[in-house]
């Protein structure tokens, strides 16, 4: 059974302040100084505490939204939903799973972020897609008792049961068996920088299939916000090697569109010299030129 929620006078007990100074600390209204709304915040952390941003009446009720959180990077950029092919899959699919059973899907920013809206506290349950380590809104979610699923594992919490499975190392050996049977004996990995389970548990799982074939780790890491520009210096990496991996597997489309114009640029044939396989399919990697082959993760089938 989830836990009572904590209270503004259990906040203002533990703060050692009054229920009007846990009440301004978070409206904004009055005047309270920087220390004492430290030590406030610091105690509603502790006790999972939020503030209501709904009438009191309504909250007690249900609401009927559930909020989706898309995190890492997603969560602070928005404009970068524009670029991938996956969250709008998974979110239209999960809005529409959602509806059958009464509820509306609502996409909401991080509100463990300073300064975001906190209009996630007012839905029934969130979810939480790709956590990052030791995850400030996860913690939050348990601790407050709020219903969540997480769409990828919290890589400190493995063992946690509100989780729906990715399948990394599963997609990792099948893209490293795709690599071989195409004739790859020296594949390299192209990784995001985000601590999450997609990139951490890829590159375990890489590393452990190289070792076993008495193969070198190349790993190479590209910021996911740094777009094709990223994928471009992670190819510039791979060129400065002293022998040119045969194979790349790149785990984020912008990335893959942009090393392989790199490496076509710099004169390198793929996939005859080098065969490339993206992680996560996207309609830029179907209609350039090269095309390249690519995973198709479900995204609709992990949001229903």
């Amino acid at each position: 059974m989830p836990r009572q929620r904590s209270t503004i006078r259990d906040v203002a007990r533990r703060a050692g302040v009054s229920v009007t100074t846990v009440s301004h600390t978070f409206s904004g209204n009055g005047v309270v100084n920087p220390a004492t709304q430290a030590r406030v915040r610091s105690a509603a952390s502790e006790l999972g505490y939020h503030p209501d941003v709904v009438a009191s009446g309504l909250r007690r009720s249900r609401l009927g939204v559930v909020g989706l959180v898309l995190r890492p990077a997603v969560g602070e950029h928005p404009e970068y939903l524009s670029d991938v092919d996956y969250f709008p899959r998974f979110a239209g699919a999960a809005a529409l799973t959602c509806l059958e059973h009464g509820y509306a899907l609502m996409l909401v920013a991080d509100p463990t972020v300073p300064g975001a809206p906190v209009t996630a506290y007012a839905c029934d349950g969130i979810v939480v897609t790709d956590p990052v380590a030791d995850d400030p809104l996860v913690a939050r979610l348990r601790s407050s008792g709020t219903p969540y699923t997480l769409v990828g594992a919290d890589v400190n919490d493995p063992g946690d049961p509100q989780v729906v499975d990715i399948a990394t190392p599963a997609i990792t050996d099948r893209v490293l068996d795709h690599l071989a049977a195409a004739g790859a004996t020296r594949p390299a990995l192209v990784t995001g920088c985000d601590a999450i389970e997609w990139n951490l548990a890829t590159e375990q799982r890489y590393r452990e299939r190289m070792r076993e074939r008495g193969a070198a780790e190349l790993v190479v890491r590209a910021p996911e916000l740094g777009a094709g520009a990223a994928g471009a210096r992670a190819a510039d990496e791979l060129l400065a090697l002293p022998e040119l991996p045969d194979g790349v597997y790149c785990q984020t489309s912008d990335h893959a569109r942009g090393l392989v114009d790199r490496l076509l640029e710099r004169g390198v044939r793929v996939p005859e010299d080098v065969r490339v396989v993206c992680g996560s399919d996207a309609d830029r990697l179907r209609t350039g030129e090269p095309s390249i082959t690519s995973v198709d993760l479900h995204p609709e089938a992990l949001g229903r």
